[in-house]
């Protein structure tokens, strides 16, 4: 079934494909349908807009029929990445999902208050890593080496484009993406009271080695 997948650059006809990808993989690596009343908030906070305003660092698995399976993308700059979420993505999307006016209390909530803070990926702790990254691959493409795959093609553009080094913020509890990272040579970053979550860097000059 995956020998001739292939990793390949995003092309805008794999939108939906990316979207329900991240549905089905974004609740602690499992499936977010059963537990938001609209899933959809998920895309809209952590794929849709790296596709929109940074397409050239986006990319996915190909099943070997046009089928995008999984993906990688992100930011080669976190800073300015937040300028353009705020002034060029939110505006989009802003009507659909308005501000709460009220503390969260649904995980529906809570993601659009997320998508209304764009800010909150600005962590002190990790601005020696200015790039950031979102990897998801559908359950049957796991495990194949499929997602090294795409890590690499990631770290090597951001290498090419003068880019150092890389985070991500992942769920703590998550703990079957925690050794894929660390098998690819991430490191914990030491971020006070993160919550739910933990912040990894690593390199991109030894791209080649993840």
């Amino acid at each position: 079934m995956t020998e001739s997948a292939f990793v390949r650059p995003y092309r805008p006809e794999d939108r939906e494909a990316l979207d329900d990808i991240c549905v089905r993989t974004a609740h602690n690596g499992g499936d977010s349908r059963p537990v938001y009343a609209d899933p959809t908030i998920l895309p809209v906070n952590f794929a849709a807009p790296y596709v929109h305003l940074e397409p050239e660092l986006a990319f996915v698995l190909d099943d070997g029929r046009g089928q995008a399976v999984g993906y990688v993308l992100g930011t080669a700059d976190t800073p300015r990445f937040v300028r353009e979420f705020r002034a060029a993505w939110l505006p989009l999307v802003a009507d659909r999902y308005p501000e709460p006016a009220d503390p969260a209390t649904t995980p529906d909530a809570a993601m659009i208050a997320l998508l209304h803070d764009p800010e909150r990926m600005l962590v002190p702790e990790v601005a020696a890593y200015p790039a950031h990254l979102h990897i998801d691959l559908l359950p049957d493409w796991q495990g194949q080496g499929h997602g090294r795959a795409l890590m690499r093609t990631f770290l090597r553009a951001l290498h090419e484009r003068g880019t150092k080094a890389v985070h991500l913020c992942m769920v703590t509890a998550n703990t079957g993406a925690r050794a894929f990272y660390d098998r690819l040579g991430f490191h914990e970053i030491d971020v006070p009271d993160p919550g739910p979550v933990t912040y990894l860097g690593r390199s991109t000059g030894d791209w080649a080695d993840a």
